[in-house]
């Protein structure tokens, strides 16, 4: 009960600075500089991994889809969207972050951190 109370206190503070964040990726993307463009859309990607698919939040949607593309459809998809702009993206995206998300779990950031 204590992780759901601080959870949604947690959120009352974050939302409105996802929006601003949000806001200001789209103002980066356009006019700023690519390094910092690129850190906003990878954390974007991050969050909607975690939220949208039920993915870890320290992995990205092309990793996550890689991982689970036997068992679901949305993986596929998106492994055949990504190969249009970039030939094995997913594949490459979970070489590269899955020693990443094995070293996460071992530490157990996956597991609740109020009690």
């Amino acid at each position: 009960m204590k992780e759901r109370a601080a959870g949604i206190l947690l959120m009352c503070a974050i939302v409105p600075l996802a929006v601003i964040g949000y806001l200001m990726l789209v103002w980066i993307g356009l006019f700023g500089p690519n390094r910092r463009g690129r850190a906003g859309v990878r954390a974007l990607d991050h969050f909607v991994n975690a939220t949208v698919f039920g993915g870890h939040a320290w992995e990205s949607i092309s990793s996550h889809a890689w991982r689970v593309r036997e068992h679901k459809r949305w993986a596929r998809l998106v492994i055949r969207l990504t190969d249009l702009f970039q030939k094995d993206h997913c594949r490459r995206a979970n070489k590269r972050e899955q020693p990443l998300v094995d070293l996460a779990l071992r530490a157990g950031l996956d597991r609740q951190t109020i009690r």
